[in-house]
């Protein structure tokens, strides 16, 4: 008598390999994306400051030719912070023209000083500021505010 086969054939099942070959296409793609829709905040603010609220916003084309001043409080005093440097209002047509120094030509000529200052600021130290300004010629003045929803 022969030995009783089984009708079930049982088969050995084995995993395909996984092409990774486009991996690295993908993961250089979406750290691309990444790269282009993050902005990187470049100072560290170090007064405090309660940002003021508008009406009429615009945003500034280019971030290259834009100096940042913060005007706040450190500590109980109003302090001035231009771009990572707490400084002293006399001290701003300096720093100005050395950082006009080290842009291009171009954006040396579109210099755009962005002022947040906190909402609280005196009035008085603001138009030292604006003076100090004056004295390094960077005359555009952008004023910095969150938009008022209005419904």
């Amino acid at each position: 008598m022969r030995p009783m086969q089984s009708k079930f054939h049982t088969k050995r099942h084995s995993v395909p390999s996984l092409n990774m070959a486009s991996m690295p296409d993908l993961i250089f793609t979406v750290l691309f994306f990444f790269m282009i829709v993050t902005h990187m905040r470049s100072d560290e603010v170090k007064v405090r400051y309660e940002v003021p609220q508008g009406t009429e916003m615009k945003k500034l084309a280019n971030r290259a030719s834009v100096v940042n001043i913060y005007i706040g409080r450190l500590g109980q005093d109003w302090r001035v912070q231009l771009n990572g440097d707490v400084v002293r209002i006399e001290d701003i047509p300096g720093r100005i023209e050395q950082l006009r120094a080290g842009m291009s030509p171009e954006n040396a000529e579109r210099l755009t000083v962005s002022l947040r200052a906190d909402r609280h600021t005196p009035m008085g130290i603001i138009g030292d500021v604006k003076q100090a300004l004056q004295k390094s010629y960077a005359l555009r003045i952008n004023y910095s505010a969150t938009e008022i929803k209005t419904e």
